[in-house]
This record gives structure tokens, C-alpha cells and sequence, in this order.
């Protein structure tokens, strides 16, 4: 645990670039969710285990790869896949390469449902974040955002 003593305090420039950038994390997921709900009925990351299904080839990826990619625990997953399975956007089967996994796979019916849904969520990205920077800010951003998550995997790998 780090003492006051040892905490290289926030400058007032730093400290003002983080309250900007932890406002932004806390409004952009739900302005985002805001849209998905109202014309899809899904929260964000449901919208993102669709669409990373879509994605994956034969629209199908073990289950530990999709927590991975939605940044989630795989019993929350699991949770999740049940309110989708009941939808009738994705089913379960066991891997047949390997029985110990399970493979999570997208189903025609929440193909159509994200192709449905896709259009709105891409104009509300746009929207919020691609058209609010221009080409020099929106490479800093992808820049920035890179160097971040990389400083996670660090810490979480050490």
C-alpha cells in the first residue's frame, strides 16, 4: 500500500485531464446503452458479446474467449448468455474439439437482431465520438487509449 508520503500527487493540469477523462467513462457507456436499449432492448455489453460472436469465424467462440473479450468474469457471462439463450440470440453446445469448453454461438435470429441493430449504434458512435474529433485528435485517442490498456495488462501481469 502507497503512504501519502511516497504518492506523486496530481498536478492541477493532470488533475483536470482526469476528471475530464472519468467523466467521459462514466456518461459515454450509457449514452451508447441509452440508443441500444431504446432500439434493441440489449445493454452495452450484450451488444458487444453479439457482435464479437458475429465477428468470430462460424459465429461461434469458446465461452473463456468471449469473457475475454467483453472484459467479463465467466460466471457473469454466464448470466448473461441465459437472458440471450431466452431470447433466442445465442445457444451453448459443448466445444468438439474439446469437451471440457463450451462454445458460445450466434444464432441466424440474433445475427438478424444485431444487423438490425448495428446501423443506429454506428451513427451514435459517430456521433459521440468519431465526428466530435478530427483526424489528428481521433489517432491521439486510439494512441491514448492503446497506451492505457497496455499499462493494464502490465499491471495485471505483474
Amino acid at each position: 500500500m502507497t503512504t501519502t508520503d511516497e504518492v506523486r500527487w496530481l498536478s492541477s493540469d493532470e488533475l483536470a485531464a482526469w476528471r475530464s477523462f472519468s467523466l467521459m467513462l462514466a456518461r459515454l457507456p450509457a449514452a451508447l446503452e441509452e440508443q441500444l436499449q431504446r432500439d434493441g432492448g440489449l445493454n452495452f455489453v450484450e451488444y458487444h458479446v453479439l457482435a464479437g460472436l458475429s465477428d468470430a469465424p462460424d459465429r461461434t467462440m469458446r465461452m473463456s474467449g468471449l469473457a475475454v473479450l467483453v472484459n467479463s468474469e465467466l460466471s457473469r457471462l454466464s448470466h448473461l448468455m441465459r437472458r440471450l439463450e431466452k431470447r433466442g440470440f445465442v445457444r451453448r453446445e459443448p466445444d468438439p474439439c474439446d469437451g471440457r469448453f463450451t462454445n458460445a454461438i450466434l444464432t441466424d435470429e440474433g445475427h438478424a437482431h444485431l444487423v438490425r441493430l448495428a446501423p443506429g449504434h454506428v451513427a451514435n458512435v459517430r456521433k459521440l465520438v468519431i465526428d466530435a474529433l478530427d483526424q489528428s485528435r481521433l489517432d491521439s485517442l486510439r494512441q491514448c487509449s492503446e497506451d492505457i490498456v497496455q499499462a493494464i495488462d502490465a499491471c495485471d501481469a505483474g
